[in-house]
């Protein structure tokens, strides 16, 4: 989603990163960890520490650094061009016919109206994932010196999990339950920014018929064009 919203208004203006700063957080949170540099995020900028999750290392990092490389909270750096944009925090308007939005291009939203079903194959997508050798390509990953169990990458879902097996962390059931239960998790914030999105129409990804609706919505705008 974080994709969806690139296109549809700019991202925040902000720093890059300092590998400098970022090591010396890093070393922080080994030795006092991450729930003390989000209390410490919390007090320094208050709209940031209640958005970003406390399990969030990587969030809260990148808010910390930079604060100390502006000496600007992160939340207020946001809110400076929502305020120039004309836009929300989180996404800029851009229905068909909206002159100040970045794009005037129509969204259609493809949602579960059963979660029931979305929750099934969440399951069986996960279960394919093991037999397809996820814990083989994790164990080669371990074996790269470089690699570690705190980068983003290895902290998405699925990997994490498999990393957490491989290291005597969680045993094979866990390691599934708490794959499918984080991927369920991930799908419900997916369905939140859908939401928050202006879209021209929400389909049902469960019907039957879903890409002739879905085509006949896509003719019916370009004839409009």
């Amino acid at each position: 989603m974080l994709y969806a919203k690139a296109l549809l208004a700019p991202l925040d203006d902000l720093p890059p990163a300092n590998p400098a700063i970022r090591r010396r957080i890093e070393a922080e949170a080994v030795t006092l960890g991450w729930g003390e540099l989000h209390r410490r995020l919390a007090a320094l900028d208050p709209p940031s520490g209640q958005r970003i999750d406390p399990g969030d290392p990587q969030r809260i990092q990148r808010a910390l650094e930079v604060i100390e490389i502006t000496g600007r909270p992160l939340s207020a750096l946001q809110s400076r061009r929502a305020a120039a944009t004309g836009s929300t925090p989180d996404v800029q308007s851009t229905m068909p016919g909206d002159a100040g939005g970045v794009y005037a291009m129509p969204i259609i939203s493809l949602e579960p109206s059963d979660r029931a079903v979305l929750h099934r194959r969440i399951a069986q997508r996960f279960d394919q994932m093991l037999a397809a050798g996820l814990l083989d390509e994790v164990r080669a990953l371990r074996a790269r010196p470089a690699l570690h169990a705190d980068l983003p990458a290895l902290r998405s879902v699925g990997y994490r999990q498999a990393w957490q097996h491989l290291a005597a962390e969680i045993d094979a059931r866990a390691l599934r339950e708490n794959g499918i239960a984080a991927t369920r998790q991930l799908a419900k914030r997916q369905l939140t920014w859908l939401r928050a999105l202006p879209v021209h129409r929400r389909l049902d990804c469960l019907d039957a018929d879903l890409p002739a609706q879905a085509s006949a919505i896509i003719d019916r705008l370009r004839g409009a064009e």
